[in-house]
């Protein structure tokens, strides 16, 4: 879908580990950042690109978030947490929203990559400010919520060669 108009201010809030698991579990394959940047930003002006990651201290982590910096997106490090049971949990949610909302007062689109139904009501909330909102992720592990929640919706599973490596 093209830009709207050139002179928007975008946002690109990626949550890595959505996207890591989606495109692994469904490909075996890795996202392309530059490419996922690149669509989500078109022809516009970004104002900021934030990778959100988990730092669970597997090999050539620390060259991912090197590779995705050089890219062009900061990147927002959480280190996964061990419970005493065993279980590990790290995730994103709060911080991705707490960013959108912030930003949002500050552009016009939120690109949001993620299919994590739970964003859905930031969604909601982002368009009832005036903000654009659109979301990349793959339509089988995309909430529908998700979808029906945002302006537009890039289904990087009906173009796999441009948006995995």
């Amino acid at each position: 879908m093209p830009p709207l108009h050139g002179s928007q201010r975008v946002a690109v809030l990626a949550d890595s580990q959505n996207l890591y698991h989606s495109a692994h579990s469904r490909f075996s394959r890795n996202i392309d950042y530059t490419a996922l940047l690149n669509n989500a930003v078109r022809d516009r002006e970004l104002v900021r690109a934030i990778a959100y990651v988990i730092r669970a201290d597997s090999p050539n982590e620390e060259d991912f978030f090197e590779a995705i910096e050089d890219i062009g997106f900061e990147t927002k490090i959480k280190d996964i947490k061990t419970f005493a049971d065993g279980s590990k949990k790290a995730d994103w949610d709060v911080g991705i929203s707490l960013d959108a909302v912030t930003l949002g007062e500050h552009v016009d689109v939120v690109a949001l990559c993620s299919g994590d139904g739970d964003f859905s009501r930031l969604c909601s909330h982002l368009r009832h400010q005036g903000v654009r909102v659109e979301v990349f992720g793959f339509e089988g592990s995309t909430a529908e919520e998700l979808i029906d929640a945002a302006d537009s919706f890039v289904d990087m599973s009906a173009e796999q060669e441009r948006f995995l490596l």
